[in-house]
């Protein structure tokens, strides 16, 4: 054979096909960097080092989460829980021809996403999950080679476009639950795809029935479409899905029994049906022995338990509450594996407690209340240290409580209420540092209650009521700083009320009726800044009524049928029933119908009778004459200089505002006063230059070691006064113009002083609910809901620390002269300490109606509270009704009444206030489905408060508006822009 000879012109090509490689190489190599250089700049808000190795130097196979393939190319993006923030340029990414996969999921990403998406041809794997986008998600046809796709959690909303996914039949993972998309039926385009094994639409408005054909992805192995808004039965085809590990369908409206034939998922691992109107019996669950946990609560099942669940060995989670299931439990449930907890409560159940179900040491709750349980409380669960709830009330137990009990480490409530249980509470109570909660009432209990309860500081109520206490309280009660309910009545309870008491400063609740208690009422509880009730009725206390109770906010006094004698303080009279002082002889009030009038003592009047009137007039003198001398002190006080004599006044300002000390003192008088609360009076301030101020005044009082209350010279950097202290340490700091600006702090040895600014309307609850209502249209409403979000986002988003309020609700939004509204009363406020998402506390903080549902198993203190108690105002601003009306039901709340109203009715517009116009009532129902995702009952599936702003942009108002209030203060109007 023969060869060409190779000419110059043969070794000059094969010299430059190297290069042009190398160049063209080099070349792929260049435009990839700056790419991947462009998406670096759009999240350079991130609080990342992940970028750390994205420069012009470092190989971009080796930027930290990029993967290329065997030409250099880069083949994915793996950037999930790096904390990024900004915008997606898809434009650029996906100009990386070669991208098969994306994965930034868990982050916080924003804005929308473009349609450029479309030219990621090549995507096999797409994870955009727990962001925070807005608008709609883009057609996504192009996207062919689709197996993973993951939009979870990520806001979007609008419509879905399925039909864009019908061709994508190699998809495996499809979930896009925890989104306010609009509502739709089942989409029949996932009939097709079957290579699927895991499938999550809950909570993203899937409507109507299940369809039967659902049995043919038989390669299922996880399927959820709970929170939505599903009718009619189980189909039968679910029974077809033979590898369903995971099947979640609860709260939706699903109705008839357990299909038949749901026997053959043996598989099952996890099954939740619960809150449905499910019913019949669970014979079809029996032989399902892989089952881990079973969630069946809220339905209308029946029937026995099968006795098989209690050979079931994997079994850790079992709750079936508020069901009508009779006869007893397997004795041998829970025995096997690490069980967790067991709720049965509100069914028919009887028979002994089964004893076992910590065997493994590892259960947390036993929740058996409102059943028909017999015999005693089992011995085995004195060892169950792990255990952090008891409840087993409302049943037939009986016997002594096992001392094992008392004393669990771990224990958070134990509630044996409404039983016949007996015996003492055991002293070793003493060593159970996590109670909070102890409900003992309508019980057979006796004896003394042990000193050493006053060691558990962890305690906030005690509910021992109707039961055989005898003995006096413990002197040391005053210990527990955080106890906030306090109810001892209808016992044999002596002795006299401890002073100390009054050192318990959490108390809202103190009812001690009933008993057998003597001698005077301390004069210490009215030391108590946050009592709300006092019932001391039916004893045998003596003396006169402290005048120091007048300073009590109380919406409850009853003092009746005791021994009591002198004047009823005026103050009293305000808050007292008709029955509030009677059978009290001795008692006398001025200008009450129901009391006799107070008169000089008669001629005629036995001895004792003068004695005891001239001891009263002795110790009016002597009030009379101390107060005449603290007044003229006072007055000479007012005109000395606070700042430069003996009384000192510490000033710290926040914000530049020429703010004279005098002129603040001299504005804390009564007809100056425009809100109490429970921390203390606000009162108006005008300032020579005509500055108008808000100041709110607190009193430095402080229990001292016996329990009496004094102001007390604390120091330096030693203030006793919480709520003071977290109000500063919240606003001082805070530069927003939805949150209320802290212009400065005056504070001397026995007062606080915040100087806030002025807000001439007040706050959204009164013009909402109160006699101060006024008409506002719904701009105003929208622009009111749009600035506390953005408030509240600033706080949970835009700080160096996030700051938790704790208590938003409407009384706490205050509106200016415009009627834009600001973040106030930080009093309850948390600010997250550096590397914690969360804090813990044993008190719940917040206001009846507006507290997250969580805090009733849980002392976890997130910002997804304050979400929900946001949820609620947006209620509020949209059916114009209050957070607890009658109408909702007893033991209701508006966001029962919501959820449930937009569950069950088609016509949505009828939960609309009437006074907004009709034309707009749409845009309102909008803004109620943001407020039902807000108040999800499971925190998680709260979105954030920078989701909400974007959702609430999404249906902003056509118009700009500007508010305008008439002269006479009755109405809000909005007259649009020019």
């Amino acid at each position: 054979m023969s060869s060409e000879p190779i000419t110059g012109d043969h070794r000059f090509i094969l010299f430059l096909l190297p290069l042009l490689c190398f160049i063209v190489h080099s070349s792929s190599q260049s435009d990839q960097r700056q790419i991947l250089l462009k998406f670096k700049s759009t999240l350079q808000n991130s609080n990342s080092e992940v970028f750390n190795t994205w420069n012009g130097k470092t190989p971009i196979c080796n930027f930290t989460g990029i993967v290329c393939n065997s030409d250099d190319l880069v083949k994915e993006i793996n950037l999930s829980q790096q904390q990024l923030a900004g915008t997606l340029p898809f434009d650029s990414i996906c100009s990386l021809k070669s991208l098969q996969k994306i994965s930034l999921g868990a982050n916080h990403l924003y804005g929308t996403i473009s349609t450029h998406i479309s030219n990621c041809t090549n995507l096999e794997y797409l994870d955009l999950g727990d962001n925070s986008f807005s608008g709609e998600v883009p057609d996504l046809s192009s996207l062919t080679q689709l197996k993973f796709l993951n939009l979870n959690l990520s806001g979007f909303s609008g419509s879905f476009p399925w039909k864009s996914i019908k061709n994508h039949t190699g998809l495996t993972f499809l979930s896009l639950g925890d989104n306010p998309f609009d509502r739709t039926p089942f989409p029949l385009e996932i009939l097709k795809f079957r290579q699927l094994y895991s499938l999550y639409l809950s909570n993203c408005s899937i409507e109507g029935k299940i369809p039967e054909e659902i049995g043919n992805l038989s390669l299922l192995e996880s399927l959820e479409i709970s929170d939505s808004y599903l009718v009619g039965e189980i189909p039968v085809g679910i029974t077809k899905l033979t590898k369903l590990q995971m099947l979640e369908l609860y709260n939706n409206q699903l109705s008839g029994i357990l299909p038949v034939g749901l026997s053959n998922l043996v598989n099952l691992a996890e099954f939740d049906v619960s809150t449905n109107n499910l019913e019949g019996d669970l014979s079809e669950l029996r032989n399902l022995t892989k089952m881990e946990s079973l969630q069946l609560f809220e339905n209308n099942f029946s029937g026995r338990i099968p006795e098989e669940f209690g050979e079931f060995k994997f079994l850790t989670q079992f709750s079936i509450y508020d069901n009508k299931f009779t006869g007893e439990l397997p004795a041998k449930i829970g025995s096997w594996a690490d069980f967790e907890y067991i709720d049965v409560s509100q069914n028919f159940l009887t028979g002994p407690i089964p004893s076992d179900m910590c065997k493994m040491g590892k259960m947390e709750k036993l929740l058996m209340l409102e059943n028909n349980f017999t015999g005693g409380f089992p011995e085995t669960y004195a060892d169950c240290s792990s255990l952090l709830r008891i409840r087993v009330s409302n049943n037939s137990l009986s016997g002594r409580v096992p001392d094992g009990i008392w004393s669990l480490p771990n224990i958070g409530m134990i509630d044996l209420a409404i039983n016949q249980f007996e015996g003492q509470v055991a002293p070793n109570i003493g060593e159970a540092k996590s109670l909070t909660q102890l409900y003992l009432a309508n019980n057979r209990f006796s004896g003394q209650l042990p000193v050493e309860i006053s060691n558990v500081s962890t305690l906030v109520e005690i509910e021992l009521v109707s039961n055989q206490f005898s003995g006096e309280i413990p002197s040391r009660i005053g210990n527990l700083k955080k106890l906030s309910k306090l109810h001892l009545q209808y016992n044999i309870f002596s002795g006299a009320i401890p002073e100390s008491l009054g050192s318990c400063v959490s108390l809202d609740e103190i009812n001690l009726a009933g008993n057998s208690f003597s001698g005077e009422i301390p004069a210490t509880l009215g030391c108590l800044p946050t009592l709300n009730s006092l019932n001391l009725s039916g004893n045998k206390l003596s003396g006169m009524i402290p005048a120091r109770l007048s300073s009590l906010k109380l919406s409850l006094i009853d003092l009746s049928n005791n021994m009591l004698i002198g004047r009823v303080p005026s103050a009293l009279l305000l808050v007292a029933y008709n029955g509030s002082f009677a059978g009290n002889p001795g008692l006398c009030a001025d200008g009450s119908k129901d009391l006799r009038q107070c008169s000089p003592v008669s001629n005629n009047s036995d001895h004792l009778k003068v004695a005891v009137y001239c001891f009263i007039a002795g110790a009016l003198l002597l009030v009379l004459s101390l107060s005449c001398f603290l007044f003229m002190k006072l007055r000479q006080h007012d005109h000395k200089d606070p700042i430069n004599r003996g009384y000192s006044w510490d000033v710290k300002k926040f914000h530049v505002l020429n703010i004279n000390e005098d002129e603040i003192l001299k504005s804390l008088k009564q007809e100056n006063i425009i809100g109490k609360g429970g921390s203390g009076n606000v009162y108006k301030a005008v300032l020579g230059g005509g500055e108008q101020l808000a100041v709110k005044h607190m009193w430095k009082f402080v229990p001292d070691s016996g329990g009496r209350s004094s102001a007390v010279i604390l120091p330096k950097g030693k203030s006793r006064w919480p709520e003071y202290e977290a109000e500063v340490a919240a606003l001082s700091s805070l530069r927003h113009m939805n949150v209320v600006k802290l212009y400065c702090c005056i504070s001397s040895e026995d007062s606080n002083l915040l100087v806030y600014e002025y807000m001439p309307n007040g706050n959204l609850w009164d013009r909402l609910h109160t006699y101060k209502k006024i008409e506002m249209d719904w701009n105003v409403r929208y622009e009111i809901a749009m600035g506390a979000a953005r408030g509240l986002e600033y706080l949970h988003h835009a700080c160096d620390r996030p700051v938790i309020h704790r208590d938003v609700k409407s009384s706490n939004i205050l509106l200016d002269e415009e009627m834009k509204p600001k973040i106030a009363d930080f009093g309850l406020a948390k600010i997250v300490q550096a590397e914690k998402v969360m804090d813990s506390t044993h008190v719940i903080a917040g206001t009846h109606g507006y507290i997250a549902p969580e805090y009733g198993y849980t002392c976890n203190v997130t910002e997804k509270s304050d979400i929900y108690s946001f949820g609620v105002v947006l209620m509020e601003l949209v059916t114009g009704k209050k957070p607890v009306e009658p109408e909702f039901g007893e033991n209701k709340d508006i966001v029962y009444w919501v959820h449930n109203e937009m569950r069950t009715k088609d016509n949505l517009i009828g939960l609309v206030d009437p006074n907004i116009s009709k034309d707009v009532k749409e845009e309102a129902v909008k803004m109620l489905s943001i407020a039902v995702h807000c108040t999800m009952k499971i925190p998680t599936l709260r979105p954030s408060m920078r989701m909400v702003v974007k959702m609430l942009e999404e249906i902003e108002p056509n118009s700009l508006i500007n508010v305008v209030i008439d002269k006479v203060g009755e109405n809000v109007i909005s007259q649009h822009k020019n």
